[in-house]
């Protein structure tokens, strides 16, 4: 177990989270609090960063507007941004921190801003996942 995953799971504990998986070899953690919006976030060590990342939606048939309206979307994030996974199929919501100097708080701001953005924006990802 890594000392970067040891402090990321000490920071999540403080903030209330409990972990539903958990993998030390490949040094990343997945909490829920379904409250909050958070389904299935990884968290994963790659060194030099950290990476946030929670599945939103398959990307639907009918895209228009959908980019589009993603980008704009970002504009508002304070943390992260909407993004497409590589095969262009699922859209994520993604963010990356430093592990050389993370904080606690600062990885609450990246775990609220994606709380925020899912209340802010489900309505039209809804709407937009039944297209």
């Amino acid at each position: 177990m890594s000392e970067n995953l040891d402090k990321v799971k000490v920071y999540l504990d403080e903030l209330g989270f409990a972990l539903s998986s958990e993998d030390g070899e490949q040094e990343l953690v997945i909490i829920d609090d379904e409250e909050q919006g958070i389904k299935n976030l990884v968290i994963d060590c790659e060194y030099p960063i950290l990476v946030l990342e929670q599945v939103i939606m398959d990307v639907p048939q009918g895209t228009d507007g959908l980019y589009k309206r993603l980008l704009q979307m970002n504009r508002t994030l304070v943390h992260g941004a909407f993004a497409l996974d590589e095969e262009g199929k699922r859209v994520l919501f993604r963010d990356t921190l430093q592990l050389e100097n993370l904080d606690r708080n600062e990885l609450e701001g990246s775990i609220n801003a994606l709380s925020i953005a899912l209340a802010e924006y489900a309505g039209e990802l809804i709407e937009f996942s039944k297209a």
